[in-house]
């Protein structure tokens, strides 16, 4: 049983990275599916689409400092723990990358049909965001608790 909760923390310390990434690789390549569209049909502000295309890349830099803040070696006494909050908080980044990915998506179809709309356009994104961090700062406050 001890050797289940060792493998499940490892599996915690690695699946909030995995999680986070997978996230922002979906967010960033559905935000970026409409930042090529909108090249397609606008003859300026290019630039401005493909920099709204990487904000759900935050996910993955939020799921490595949290692997890093858990990085200890794994016992039986912490696995659960570092399973738990690595896994918790990494669902919860893959989720927000992608619902980012798709406010990015949407931002950049509104502007590039009326581009007086970017910036409050871009207000869902952050707002999104500002759940990925709530995540983040969470899971280092929690990860403090576990034991060495």
């Amino acid at each position: 049983m001890n050797e289940l909760v060792v493998a499940l923390g490892w599996l915690g310390l690695f699946g909030v990275t995995a999680l986070g990434g997978v996230g922002s690789i979906i967010g960033c390549a559905t935000a970026g599916q409409a930042a090529i569209g909108a090249m397609l049909d606008t003859e300026s502000g290019h630039g401005r689409f493909v920099g709204v295309s990487v904000m759900p890349s935050s996910q993955i830099i939020y799921g490595i400092v949290v692997m890093l803040t858990l990085q200890r070696e794994v016992t039986a006494a912490n696995g659960g723990a570092l399973f738990g909050i690595g896994i918790a908080a990494g669902i919860a980044l893959l989720l927000s990358g992608m619902r980012q990915g798709q406010c990015c998506a949407s931002a950049i179809n509104a502007a590039k049909e009326k581009p007086e709309v970017f910036g409050i356009a871009l207000g869902p994104a952050a707002i999104v965001e500002g759940f990925a961090v709530f995540v983040f700062v969470f899971a280092l406050v929690i990860s403090a608790n576990v034991p060495a």
